[in-house]
């Protein structure tokens, strides 16, 4: 007899709470707790910060370089 076994590959890479790193570079403006992060961060309002994200993109440096850091 031959028995054929079927593992799913579940790495950490798969399961990770942090997110990836792709993620990280982004700025998701309709996300309140990333746009409150980047209001801290660079000492603007939530209007900037979304304002910035529709006008140069959710590119992280984009944003910030945007925002004038």
């Amino acid at each position: 007899m031959i028995f054929l076994v079927y593992r799913k590959n579940n790495t950490m890479a798969n399961k990770t709470s942090r997110g990836r790193g792709q993620d990280r570079n982004k700025v998701a403006g309709g996300q309140d707790y990333e746009v409150g992060y980047e209001k801290e961060k660079m000492g603007v309002s939530g209007k900037e910060v979304k304002h910035a994200v529709k006008s140069v993109g959710n590119q992280r440096k984009k944003v910030e370089k945007k925002l004038g850091k």
